[in-house]
């Protein structure tokens, strides 16, 4: 199996895929939960599925007591709304009004979050990514700092950044999508998520890389394409089957572990998937194509 020799075949499948994400990116850019923006989200529950007239009750509700709603969201049995920032008085008459409308209607969830909140968290989250982004090129760098020529450290690092880059452009252009055309917010969850996609996405970028420094020992009569080729072949194994015990189980969590938990699994589930195929198609391809540059120069 020649993978290097197809490696600008698998650069085309990743800009396919990551492409459109950047389009809706630069178009639409992300949709926003209250953990960003700040504001006040209500989770309605009712005893049978949510209906348009419904969903107009409640915005009539919410007029009568002067309340502006930024969006009203049904979900099955669901009625999530976003608005201004609420005072606990306003939420004891909110309160009041829906108990009078209907002893069904259960509140689910209510939670406010302040703007300047929102502002910390979206800073913070920016900082944690590239944080670890540059831990992860230290940490490369020094743990290949012997790897045999014609290799370097530097290059390791680089390339198992451009594969993580990869993997936090697949999934945010995903849910910029899943954003604008299905109403998917993103939130703290995600961050979490996406912290724990760059963890997995390295892990299994250094596993193929750790081969690659093996083999230049043992095979120093070979060209360095081949002896990357063959790192890759003689881990893949591995790769596949760690991803696809996380994907069952990720696939487990989805089917039955509730509304709550659902798209910081589907964060998952797309990163790991991802980064299974960057650490194979795309950090080892690129230090082989790194390489012919450089020769040639």
């Amino acid at each position: 199996m020649d993978i290097i020799g197809k490696k600008y075949l698998y650069f085309a499948i990743s800009l396919v895929i990551i492409i459109p994400g950047i389009i809706s990116l630069f178009l639409f850019g992300l949709k926003l939960s209250i953990d960003f923006t700040g504001g006040s989200r209500i989770t309605l529950s009712y005893p049978n599925k949510v209906s348009n007239e419904t969903v107009k009750d409640v915005k009539e509700i919410f007029n009568s007591e002067k309340i502006k709603t930024s969006t009203v969201e049904t979900s099955e049995r669901l009625v999530i709304i976003r608005t201004v920032p609420l005072s606990q008085k306003q939420h004891s008459q909110l309160l009041s009004a829906f108990s009078n409308k209907s002893k069904d209607i259960k509140w689910e969830q209510f939670e406010t979050i302040g703007p300047t909140i929102g502002k910390e968290t979206t800073e913070n989250a920016i900082k944690a990514v590239l944080l670890a982004s540059i831990l992860i090129v230290v940490y490369i760098v020094w743990s290949f700092r012997k790897v045999p020529k014609p290799a370097s450290s530097f290059r390791f690092g680089v390339c198992a950044i451009i594969a993580l880059v990869h993997d936090i452009l697949v999934v945010i252009g995903v849910f910029s999508i899943l954003g604008h055309f299905f109403g998917v917010e993103v939130d703290s969850l995600f961050v979490t998520a996406l912290l724990t996609v760059i963890g997995f996405s390295v892990h299994d970028t250094i596993v193929v890389f750790d081969r690659i420094r093996e083999n230049l020992r043992r095979l120093s009569g070979i060209s360095f394409d081949k002896v990357v080729n063959e790192s890759i072949l003689e881990t893949l194994g591995r790769s596949l089957n760690t991803s696809l015990t996380v994907v069952l189980v990720l696939v487990a969590l989805l089917l039955f572990g509730g509304e709550s938990i659902r798209w910081f699994v589907v964060t998952l589930l797309i990163g790991i998937i991802s980064g299974t195929y960057s650490s194979i198609f795309n950090a080892s391809p690129f230090l082989v194509v790194w390489h012919e540059k450089f020769t040639k120069r």
